[in-house]
């Protein structure tokens, strides 16, 4: 039985959520534990290109009534996608201690 892959794409957004948590991690730790925790979230993002139906649904979304959306964990970030036919499109990498109802209204909704 083969295995189905699908092409994983970062947003323009997602991209530069790896950049700002890279950066602060560097300047509030060190190098060592950014490409660290770089290496583990691009792992997590990696795994989708296989699985990404195993993600759950982001409860702020299904709050609201919106199933579109699923995230994929490596705590404390959340990392926020979408499959449409064989792509896997990455929107929104976040620590989930934010404001996650109001960030996933504004990135993913535009409100």
């Amino acid at each position: 039985m083969a295995i189905r892959q699908y092409e994983v794409l970062f947003t323009r957004g997602a991209e530069q959520d790896l950049e700002l948590i890279y950066d602060y991690i560097v300047e509030s730790d060190c190098k060592a534990n950014a490409d660290s925790v770089l290496d583990r979230l691009l792992e997590v993002v990696e795994n989708l290109a296989t699985f990404p139906s195993r993600g759950t649904w982001p409860k702020e979304l299904v709050a609201v009534g919106i199933r579109e959306y699923r995230q994929a964990i490596f705590k404390p970030y959340r990392v926020i996608y979408r499959v449409i036919e064989q792509k896997v499109y990455i929107y929104l990498i976040a620590d989930g201690r934010r404001d996650m109802q109001s960030l996933l209204m504004h990135r993913l909704l535009g409100k």
